[in-house]
């Protein structure tokens, strides 16, 4: 199983501080400032997206530069490989990946966040005879003379810490998961199901004839 980083919406209480991490340490080494994860709210309860390192990627395997890959016990995209042809963005099941900007040095922004139709106000465009980057979603967003990179979380993989929106978040609602992960929550779980049992097992497990 790859690792992935997972979030907790009974936890999570949309601060946004991991999005403003992601962003300034991935500025700091040189890659996309553009945050890898994007909070959302649904149902009253926020929690942030991002990439689920899917064991069999449908990014990796629509790619057509093999510039995303499986290494590592992650899936890796290699931004000086990615064609910004955004194949990959279309194929996650997750909505994890997002164009943004231009190679590693030199960061331009790609547009403004998506618009929708009923935001906009009077004075604003609207969809109908517009293609303005302010309400186009940053899929369908084309910046003459900007290079469109694919961005997805990499785990922070360049850092001995690990990623920071982990190790950021204010109320610990965001976990790294992988196997070690796993076996201590299972674990976990069957001492809990063993004490249960226990507790209402006869004394000195004698059955009644």
């Amino acid at each position: 199983m790859n690792r992935f980083v997972i979030a907790e919406p009974a936890r999570c209480i949309g601060c946004n501080t991991c999005m403003a991490a992601c962003s300034m340490v991935h500025r700091a080494a040189g890659l996309q400032s553009q945050p890898r994860l994007t909070v959302t709210l649904h149902g009253g309860k926020t929690a942030p997206v991002l990439c689920r390192q899917c064991e069999d990627a449908p990014c990796a395997r629509v790619c057509p530069v093999n510039a995303i890959t499986h290494a590592d016990d992650a899936i890796v995209l290699n931004e000086t490989l990615c064609i910004g042809c955004k194949l990959c963005a279309i194929a996650c099941p997750f909505g994890a990946i997002t164009p943004s900007g231009t190679p590693a040095s030199g960061v331009v922004p790609c547009g403004r966040d998506y618009v929708s139709p009923d935001m906009l106000t009077a004075t604003e465009p609207t969809l109908e005879g517009s293609d303005s980057a302010a309400t186009l979603h940053p899929i369908l967003v084309s910046v003459t003379g900007v290079r469109s990179i694919a961005v997805k979380c990499d785990l922070c993989d360049f850092r001995a810490e690990g990623p920071e929106c982990v190790r950021v978040c204010p109320t610990r609602a965001m976990h790294v998961v992988d196997n070690r992960a796993l076996d201590n929550a299972g674990d976990l779980r069957r001492k809990q199901a063993a004490t249960a049992l226990a507790a209402h097992t006869p004394f000195g497990g004698e059955q009644e004839q």
